[in-house]
């Protein structure tokens, strides 16, 4: 995905665990029976970039961009090694937390489907994402965007997402009005907080700092532009908020990055409140979802856009996992 530095070093951390090395001694209490689901090799990289962007790792921050360090991949596994040794009971209790990121990048490929619903309806939009985090993409319109020509959103946004469109939408409307914007989570993270800006701060790939860039503009946004993030599960959750239609908006139920980590019942709790609210929807309060998730027909990462009355289904986008490279539809 982009990361030189983080693909040598997990391949260096893999051939330690195997070999019983310090890295399988911090890792071998965590039961990751789903590697992916938990995520373990994540929040192992999480917990090292947290020491390093506080300043505990000044050695390793040295190969660490985000950390102002230049020194890139050569001599990186060593320091690596050594903050997992010297620091090994500090990470046991960092690598213990939960994986919880908020990429910002994927509003390019969530914008297709926002953009669409708005110029189809022209009618405002009430946001609801499931997943949410720290909720920094229910402020998507406050974000820049560009590439194929041309560009939408506010040239003054400190969110830039300009050049991740390879080409633009089909329908740019002149502006976006957002009603409502909600969400749930069931570890939701307060970016009003240290500590909550440096967990997701920590979770980005130490050498990409365009998306370090991005997440602390949004922490800009996220101050002055409201959102309501409740701590609950999505079954729970969003049959009590399609319960409250609004009449004369666009509900948008939507996600990015977060389906495959429901479970069957609550998977199954989330289509059918999604069944019947759209079996109420109207022309007057309509319904769309609209989830930006890995779609094996595309062999990748796809925006796939759900709409009620009438229930049609179709990709709107395609993008790199964390939003690049977005293209409409192959025809």
């Amino acid at each position: 995905m982009g990361s030189p530095l983080y693909a040598h070093l997990l391949e260096r951390a893999a051939e330690d665990a195997a070999a019983g090395g310090p890295v399988q001694k911090l890792l071998e209490p965590f039961d990751a029976r789903n590697l992916r689901a938990d995520a373990l090799a994540l929040r192992l990289m999480a917990s090292v970039h947290r020491l390093v962007l506080v300043g505990e790792a000044p050695r390793l921050a040295a190969h660490y961009p985000t950390a102002g360090g230049t020194l890139g991949p050569d001599g990186a596994w060593e320091a690596f090694l050594d903050v997992v040794v010297e620091q090994a009971e500090r990470l046991h209790a960092l690598v213990a937390l939960p994986c919880q990121t908020n990429e910002v990048g994927r509003c390019a490929p969530l914008a297709f489907g926002f953009l669409e619903l708005a110029a189809r309806h022209g009618r405002p939009l009430r946001l609801l994402e499931v997943g949410a985090s720290a909720g920094l993409n229910l402020r998507f319109e406050r974000y820049r965007y560009g590439g194929g020509g041309v560009a939408w959103g506010p040239a003054e946004s400190p969110v830039d997402l300009s050049g991740m469109w390879l080409e633009p939408p089909p329908q740019l409307p002149a502006a976006v009005s957002v009603v409502e914007r909600r969400g749930c989570d069931r570890r939701p993270i307060d970016v009003a907080t240290a500590e909550g800006r440096l967990q997701l701060e920590s979770s980005l790939w130490a050498d990409q700092v365009q998306r370090l860039a991005r997440l602390r503009g949004a922490f800009a946004v996220a101050a002055r532009v409201p959102a309501k993030v409740e701590q609950a599960s999505v079954d729970e959750w969003l049959p009590r908020m399609l319960a409250a239609a609004r009449p004369g908006a666009t509900t948008v139920v939507y996600h990015a990055i977060v389906y495959e980590y429901f479970t069957d019942p609550v998977r199954r709790a989330f289509h059918a409140a999604l069944e019947t609210a759209g079996a109420a929807a109207t022309d007057d309060a309509p319904l769309a979802w609209l989830r930006f998730e890995a779609v094996p027909a595309v062999r990748g990462y796809a925006a796939t856009l759900t709409t009620w009355p009438g229930g049609e289904e179709r990709v709107v986008a395609t993008a790199g996992a964390h939003g690049s490279d977005v293209r409409g539809p192959r025809r």
